[in-house]
């Protein structure tokens, strides 16, 4: 799972990049002449590896993970060679969903490369820049079948182009647009950005976030609403003190903020979402770990993430329930209250299934 972190320069993107990965890099950098591209691994938070770690107190426990990468801001004019963001938006074309941070807060030491704090203006702005690179492929690459020898297959692609072509000229991405079967397989080889999955984080100052009133609150709340989008407010300078504390302290401090979770847990979590993802897990006093996996995926080919030694001799899966297991407390305890299910190759992991594979080598 990689994720890209985008927006405009001295939006918090570094700073959301480094709560998300617990890394230190300086988020002034970009505006210091730096070019290379951060890249980190953020830890999926999820209160049952907790529990199940209590519960077993393993010599390891391991979270699902996303890989994050954390590009240069962009500016107007960057799909067109403006700035550097141009070269950097081909640095996270590949992400399977993005980050886009937009900046709410107002600071005079951190000065708005538009001149003004206008959360609305700079989402429209960032999106439009990834419109148009959308654009510039899709018209490249008509040109290059219109100019070659036209294959059968091509008639197909082109008029899936061309379907695209029409809706980001009308500024609508390309994520909306209905493909008939053939027509989306023949873009399966594209990496668009406007149909990629989205997390629009609002970073906010503190009044901001514990009033829950901003700049363009109303208007970015419809947009999210409208395209489906995971709205997370946040406050940098708060995240990262949270990040600082923990136990009784950090919870103190969630309560005090009417929170039951920091906004990095929100962020990490509404990412695994939005990718559709869910978790099983498996349990023991070696390791408690995480499995992330595509919600649908069958019990076989689950075994594969754990080890492909599994999947090729997969037998029966012993399933559990999450809730089952530490309501009752230990395996034993499931199996006598007959909650503990034999699966086959084909049944298909639920979000929060305990699983003890059996297999032969």
């Amino acid at each position: 799972m990689k994720i890209g972190v985008i927006g405009l320069p001295m939006s918090g993107k570094t700073t959301v990049f480094n709560l998300l990965t617990q890394a230190r890099h300086e988020t002034s950098a970009y505006l210091t002449g730096r070019r290379e591209t951060n890249v980190g691994v953020a830890r999926v938070p999820d209160k049952r590896v907790d529990h199940l770690a209590a519960l077993y107190k393993p010599r390891k426990t391991t979270y699902a993970t996303i890989e994050v990468f954390d590009v240069v801001g962009l500016v107007r004019g960057s799909a067109a060679g403006q700035g550097v963001g141009n070269e950097f938006l081909n640095v996270i074309r590949d992400a399977d969903a993005l980050i886009h941070v937009v900046r709410a807060f107002s600071s005079p030491g951190v000065a708005h490369v538009e001149g003004s704090v206008d959360p609305w203006r700079d989402l429209q702005t960032v999106n439009y820049e990834l419109l148009l690179s959308d654009l510039d492929v899709v018209e490249k690459r008509i040109a290059k079948i219109q100019a070659g020898k036209r294959k059968p297959e091509h008639e197909v692609e082109l008029a899936a182009l061309e379907k695209c072509r029409a809706a980001l000229t009308e500024e609508k991405p390309i994520q909306g647009i209905a493909f008939t079967p053939g027509e989306a397989a023949s873009l399966r080889g594209f990496t668009f950005f406007t149909e990629k999955p989205v997390i629009l984080v609002v970073n906010l100052d503190e009044a901001q976030f514990r009033t829950g009133d901003y700049p363009g609150e109303a208007e970015l709340a419809a947009w999210a609403a409208e395209h489906c989008v995971p709205l997370v407010p946040v406050c940098g300078q708060l995240e990262a003190e949270i990040l600082e504390l923990s136990g009784e302290d950090r919870e103190a401090f969630l309560a005090d903020l009417g929170l039951s979770e920091s906004g990095v847990e929100r962020i990490a979590r509404a990412a695994y979402r939005r990718l559709g993802y869910i978790s099983f897990f498996t349990v023991g006093e070696d390791e408690v770990r995480a499995w992330p996996i595509h919600a649908g995926t069958c019990a076989k080919e689950a075994a594969g993430k754990v080890h492909s030694d599994l999947e090729r001799g997969f037998i029966r899966a012993e399933v559990v329930s999450y809730d089952d297991l530490v309501r009752l407390g230990t395996l034993a305890k499931v199996r006598e209250a007959g909650l503990l299910r034999l699966e086959g190759k084909d049944y298909v992991v639920r979000d929060g299934d305990v699983i003890h594979y059996r297999f032969a080598l």
